[in-house]
């Protein structure tokens, strides 16, 4: 874990705006480059044209900066330090396939600490089995926190059952086509017929991976820092 940093006050800026800092500093801490707006709004859960605005009031704040009509040229330029946030304690109810679909197993192993403000409504997190999901950043071994829910709109992360088995993909709808798409170039989607047994169990809101010291199981919160300077 890096050295902490002086940094600046934020009273200035919004709780979405400093998921967008943050998520710009831990992509670029974890990649090497900064995220595209597609990705910001893949980790986020919202819009392009959401995130296009977001990263425009920051820049106006002067906390980013940009090159125009480049990719990747996002830099943080004003250290902030977040607001203390509340969090609250989502639990784990066993994993989900991020690859070939397998029964997520019903029953609390844990909990992972949340910001309250992404963990509205009622929420449980599953860690991830597989790498169907990498290219968004959604690994072997993460958590996903889950909105429970019976609806999701098209290009939604969701967590979903077929024919009795979970797995995490992106919820695409066209017509009368439904297909659960990966996010990994070398893998197919899942093509939704008729007659499978299929429904939405909820919206992925965030991701608590490893990389990032602040989300902890219970059980790793117990046995000390795993990212020690």
């Amino acid at each position: 874990m890096k050295a902490a940093r002086k940094l600046s006050n934020v009273e200035n800026l919004t709780p979405t705006q400093e998921a967008v800092l943050r998520a710009i500093t831990a992509f670029k801490d974890r990649r090497g480059v900064a995220p595209t707006v597609q990705e910001l709004a893949e980790i986020l859960s919202i819009q392009p044209p959401s995130v296009h605005e977001m990263l425009g009031r920051l820049q106006e704040k002067g906390y980013i900066q940009r090159e125009p009509r480049k990719a990747r040229t996002m830099t943080v330029v004003k250290d902030f330090s977040p607001r203390i946030r509340q969090t609250v304690a989502v639990p784990v109810i066993g994993k989900v396939a991020a690859g070939t679909p397998i029964l997520a197993i019903e029953n609390k192993v844990g909990e992972v600490m949340v910001d309250a403000m992404l963990a509205r409504g009622v929420c449980f997190a599953l860690e991830v089995s597989g790498d169907s999901m990498i290219d968004v950043d959604i690994n072997d071994g993460d958590y996903v926190v889950v909105r429970q829910q019976r609806l999701a709109e098209s290009g939604d992360i969701v967590v979903a059952m077929r024919d009795g088995e979970a797995t995490v993909k992106r919820l695409f709808i066209a017509d009368h086509r439904i297909e659960l798409r990966p996010e990994n170039k070398r893998l197919k989607p899942i093509v939704i017929s008729p007659d499978d047994d299929f429904s939405i169990l909820g919206k992925v809101v965030t991701v608590c991976s490893r990389a990032d010291p602040a989300m902890k199981t219970t059980k790793e919160a117990e046995d000390g820092d795993l990212f020690p300077e």
